[in-house]
């Protein structure tokens, strides 16, 4: 069985607020700023069809209309 990674991300331009929390964090934690923090997540699954990801991507695993994702599958 296929074994596929998927990124979940926000879309660029859509506002990502545990971003902006984590970029206002980091200096008040004492670390250097950070600009453009972007909170996705990933998603690990093994697959019996890596054709039918994309359609899992769109109807279940993200919001096609703020979400951009990116499939990586080993072979």
């Amino acid at each position: 069985m296929p074994h596929a990674r998927i990124l979940i991300r926000p879309k660029a331009g859509i506002l990502d607020p545990q971003g902006t929390a984590v970029e206002q964090a980091l200096p008040q934690l004492g670390f250097q700023p950070a600009e453009n923090v972007r909170i996705g997540r990933l998603v690990e699954l093994d697959v019996a069809d890596a054709g039918e990801l994309d359609a899992i991507c769109q109807k279940l695993l993200a919001n096609p209309l703020i979400e951009d994702y990116e499939i990586q599958v080993d072979a």
